[in-house]
């Protein structure tokens, strides 16, 4: 398995960890930290990533829902959410991975830990967010 998609895996069960369990961030990457067999590097990309996640999540939430049309974001499948959020932080604010491969992979998680639709429903929200709206998104 590649390492950047076992990181993201990682970074998905700490933020459903937060989420669901009302984890802070740091409680929910010590909790992975020690339930994940990660090298350094690994565990280094998912903590980055969570706490882009956390950092700039009011911001992700509103760019998933402007995408949204007639859905309410609340209505998202809490997997489908944190795997959006994560994709879109790296799309937004991490200069060192294309937008493709951003999608690729949360496509690719959906597709693993969500529903059987979930991958088509994950692409369709990115793809405009990546292709369309970055330049309007980026801050």
């Amino acid at each position: 398995m590649k390492k950047r998609r076992r990181a993201r895996e990682i970074a998905l069960s700490a933020l459903y960890s937060m989420e669901v369990g009302g984890e802070g961030v740091e409680k929910a990457l010590a909790d992975i930290r020690r339930e994940a067999k990660a090298d350094e590097e690994i565990f280094s990309y998912a903590q980055r990533l969570v706490r882009a996640v956390a950092e700039h999540l009011p911001e992700l939430d509103k760019t998933i829902a402007a995408q949204c049309r007639n859905w309410d974001l609340k209505r998202v499948a809490l997997i489908d959410k944190n795997i959006l959020r994560m994709a879109i932080a790296e799309i937004l604010h991490f200069d060192d991975i294309p937008e493709k491969v951003s999608i690729d992979e949360a496509i690719e998680l959906a597709k693993r830990y969500s529903t059987e639709k979930s991958g088509t429903f994950v692409n369709g929200i990115l793809d405009p967010i990546a292709f369309k709206d970055k330049k309007e998104n980026k801050k």
